[in-house]
C-alpha cells in the first residue's frame, strides 16, 4: 500500500504533518533519513538503525549505478535485500551529483553526461535513465531528476535550472511505470555549499 495520511495542516503556512505509507513501513513526517549513499549507512548496522527508531533510509542512484550497479542490485532481490533493510528507502535521482561533481559533468536539456570520479568512464543520466535505475533497484520513494543551482546565482541561472527541472520532472513522470513505488518532486532551492 502506498499513500499519505494527512494528520495536521497549518492554516497559515500550509505546512503539514502526516504518515507516509509504503509497502515496507509507515513513516511519520517530517522524517529524519540517515544517508546510505552507496547502500550502507557508515558505522551503523541495519539492526542498530532499527533500534534507534529509523524508519527510512536514503540511497543515491548515481553512486549505486556506478557501484555495484543496478543490474547486480536487481539480481540480488532489490535494494532492500542488498542493504539488509526491511524499512522504507528513498533514492535521490542523481541531481545533486550534477551540482557537486560539476567539474565532471556536461549538462544540457536532455540530461547530464558524467565522467565517473572512480574510473573516468562516461555515464549519461537523463530523466528516463534516472527513473529506470531507481525503479530497477526497487526504492519505495524515487525522486525526479533535477538541476540544483549553486549560490550565488544570477536570475538567468536560476531560471534555466528551474525551467530545466520542470521539463525533466515531466519526463520523469512520463517514464515512471511502477505500481509499487512513489515518485516525488524535489525543491532544492539554492545550494549554499560554495559560499
Amino acid at each position: 500500500m502506498k499513500s499519505f495520511t494527512l494528520v495536521h495542516q497549518d492554516e497559515q503556512s500550509k505546512a503539514r504533518v502526516g504518515i507516509l505509507h509504503t509497502s515496507h513501513s509507515d513513516i511519520p513526517t517530517p522524517v529524519f533519513m540517515p544517508v546510505g549513499t552507496q547502500g550502507t549507512v557508515k558505522a551503523m548496522a541495519p539492526v542498530r538503525l532499527k533500534a534507534v527508531g529509523v524508519k527510512m533510509l536514503l540511497g543515491n542512484s548515481y553512486h549505486l549505478h556506478l557501484r555495484p550497479g543496478e543490474d547486480l542490485i536487481r539480481e540480488m532481490g532489490g535494494l532492500h535485500r542488498f542493504m539488509s533493510w526491511n524499512g522504507s528507502i528513498l533514492t535521490d535521482s542523481g541531481g545533486f551529483q550534477i551540482f557537486s561533481l560539476s567539474d565532471l559533468v556536461k549538462i544540457d536539456d536532455q540530461g547530464a553526461l558524467f565522467r565517473s570520479h572512480l574510473d573516468g568512464s562516461l555515464h549519461h543520466f537523463t530523466p528516463e535513465i534516472s527513473m529506470q535505475i531507481q525503479q530497477d533497484i526497487g526504492a519505495d520513494v524515487v525522486m525526479i531528476l533535477d538541476q540544483c543551482i549553486g549560490y550565488p546565482a544570477s536570475d538567468y541561472q536560476v531560471k534555466v535550472g528551474t525551467d530545466r527541472t520542470l521539463v525533466w520532472g515531466k519526463k520523469c513522470r512520463e517514464a515512471f511505470q511502477s505500481e509499487s513505488q512513489m515518485l516525488f518532486g524535489i525543491v532544492q532551492g539554492l545550494s549554499l555549499i560554495h559560499i
